[in-house]
């Protein structure tokens, strides 16, 4: 078996699975309508229905107090933990040994709507935005940091040793200086604040961004100074169409918000705070001909005002 789906919808699969646990009918139908949304979603959430199977199986005590325990906060967060073990384990769930969902399994994560700031070794500052997975290993004679999946900006101090960093596209290598650094599907984008980047080395100076995929350098262009604005808790645009706003806002909630096509060409500008996604969709009522509609507090659609 060889599930193939991303660590980011295992981890929402898990998600519906426990909140399906309750009585509550909107849950219920929100869930119905993230099966519907994608083919990715029904796999996951058929295999993590068997992964909750081989845990009620499992002979441990801690895993039976678990799953039998009174509802409670402190039982939704063990319990998400025992699933995304489940899920990441290539012994116990038959997974093939080069697709064990590593972001799971990651050194440092970062969950939906979270960010998170790291202190590592050498003093240099790792952030993680949301959905995000990272390791890092430090020696004697190297630092390399492996980007899993998502987003981080690095702050990389003065060290004698090289700083090596990895994506699904290959190793790139970092002086001292300050970078951004986001896992695409086949690609990873590159943006330098201060010092240098180089991959088989090509320079990427500060000052620019570009993609970064098997060949080298590619789309090399001036840098977007709001890049970074995630670190801060900020979403900064200027003139984004508005699909692609909300679909770079769906990185911070769960469930699905979607778009209507009569209005995903419209441009929004403006700096929007993303801990709070609510207040942002409230906001594009005002600035924008449109309205939010909310089947659920996780299925959400902007559309057209109507007249």
């Amino acid at each position: 078996m060889n599930p193939s789906f991303s660590a980011h919808i295992a981890e929402q699969a898990v998600h519906w699975l426990i909140e399906s646990q309750s009585d509550d009918f909107d849950q219920h139908q929100a869930l119905q309508h993230w099966l519907q949304a994608d083919s990715e979603h029904q796999r996951a959430w058929a295999h993590i229905q068997q992964v909750n199977q081989r845990l009620r199986g499992v002979a441990s005590p801690v895993v039976h107090a678990t799953l039998q325990a009174p509802p409670s906060p402190a039982r939704r967060r063990a319990l998400k933990a025992l699933l995304l073990v489940g899920v990441a384990s290539a012994a116990g769930l038959g997974l093939q040994p080069h697709n064990p969902l590593p972001g799971l399994l990651a050194d440092y994560r970062s969950p939906v709507g979270q960010r998170r700031r790291l202190t590592l070794d050498d003093g240099s500052q790792l952030h993680l935005n949301t959905r995000s997975a990272a390791d890092v290993r430090f020696d004697g004679q190297q630092r390399r940091v492996r980007l899993q999946e998502g987003e981080l900006l690095l702050e990389v101090v003065n060290d004698p040793r090289p700083l090596h960093l990895l994506t699904a596209q290959g190793e790139l290598r970092l002086g001292s200086g300050r970078f951004d650094v986001r896992q695409f599907d086949g690609f990873s984008l590159v943006s330098v604040f201060s010092g240098s980047v180089s991959v088989a080395g090509q320079p990427l100076l500060a000052g620019h961004q570009a993609r970064f995929a098997a060949g080298g350098w590619q789309a090399v262009a001036p840098l977007d100074p709001n890049r970074a604005a995630w670190v801060d808790g900020m979403l900064v645009v200027s003139q984004m169409r508005l699909g692609d706003f909300l679909a770079e806002l769906s990185r911070y909630r769960l469930g699905q918000l979607g778009c209507s096509e009569r209005v995903a060409d419209l441009r929004i500008s403006g700096s929007y705070p993303l801990a709070d996604s609510e207040r942002i969709l409230a906001m594009l009522e005002v600035a924008l001909p449109v309205r939010v509609r909310r089947f659920t507090r996780y299925w959400v659609n902007v559309e057209a005002a109507t007249s």
